[in-house]
């Protein structure tokens, strides 16, 4: 027959008080109120038969009962918590290599990390900044981040971030940038920086429906924190990635002359080998990628 136990609601408010010989201490620590505490404990003492504590001149004190229940129930939630913590231990621990695009290190994952580690602590990320295609036989890496097509052969892929394309400047270059910027054809009036490609340019402005535009002048930079460090200093207009240069719209330090946006043919891409999908530290850290992601999707409604 099933034995039938007691709540562990109640069982956790009751060994909070008996440990503080506090109603009030105990819900502090259980996050609840004191008469959350008080119920819970008046519902063991029905369950039991029995009566758990005594007031006594505004103290809490421990029935003969309560004191021979309490040392048990201790032990038995420390035995919990030590089983829990092993468990999580063994399922996701040590070194985790990661291969990054570098921009996407630098401006996107580094300063969320500090959160992965409140969670993960017992998981030592190692970031590896590249652009290359990782060799996972030949390479100490666990995990990459591609910003790709999203064709991926023989490995798990799982898309973290679809980006967006648009042209930003610096809010200065609109107010002395030497022309207008009132409509994309005003771009002839401008120097376009590239990332060492000018297809997104091109795409671009096909989609507005601009031509005339020799996109064979600018400076152009081997990164893309590099061109969108140019256009925060002035020096012309990038072909902004938004979810790159989120931080810098918010802050002012890049603005979006035009409203037009357009979908980038690559995305941000979480990959592995198939077999290493489901290791605890990987799946760990894909699972924190696409949670936060989804979280800060959520506060951008």
């Amino acid at each position: 027959m099933a034995r039938r136990l007691p709540p562990l609601k109640s069982l956790r408010a009751f060994e909070a008080a008996a440990r503080h010989l506090s109603f009030t201490r105990a819900a502090d620590e259980l996050f609840v109120t004191q008469a959350a505490v008080s119920h819970q404990i008046k519902s063991l003492e029905d369950f039991l038969g029995v009566q758990l504590f005594i007031r006594r001149n505004r103290q809490l004190l421990l029935t003969d009962e309560g004191q021979n229940y309490w040392p048990k129930i201790r032990d038995i939630f420390e035995i919990l918590t030590a089983a829990t913590d092993e468990l999580k231990a063994n399922r996701a621990t040590g070194a985790l290599t990661v291969s990054v695009v570098p921009t996407f290190a630098t401006v996107w994952l580094v300063p969320r990390l500090s959160k992965f580690k409140q969670l993960y602590p017992d998981i030592e990320v190692r970031l590896k900044a590249s652009d290359e295609t990782v060799d996972f036989v030949r390479e100490d890496v666990d995990i990459a981040i591609y910003y790709d097509t999203g064709d991926y052969p023989g490995m798990h892929s799982v898309t973290l971030l679809s980006e967006r394309l648009t042209p930003l400047c610096s809010p200065q270059l609109l107010q002395d940038g030497g022309g207008p910027l009132e409509k994309p054809e005003d771009l002839k009036f401008h120097t376009l920086l590239h990332d060492g490609t000018t297809d997104d340019w091109r795409r671009w402005l096909r989609l507005a429906g601009v031509k005339g535009i020799n996109l064979n002048q600018g400076p152009v930079f081997s990164h893309t924190s590099m061109v969108q460090q140019a256009a925060i200093y002035g020096q012309g207009i990038a072909m902004g990635h938004l979810v790159l240069s989120q931080a810098e719209v918010q802050a002012g330090r890049l603005v979006r002359p035009f409203e037009l946006t357009m979908e980038s043919d690559f995305s941000y891409d979480i990959v592995c080998p198939d077999e290493s999908a489901e290791r605890p530290k990987i799946k760990a850290f894909t699972d924190w990628l696409l949670e936060t992601v989804r979280q800060e999707s959520a506060a951008l409604l």
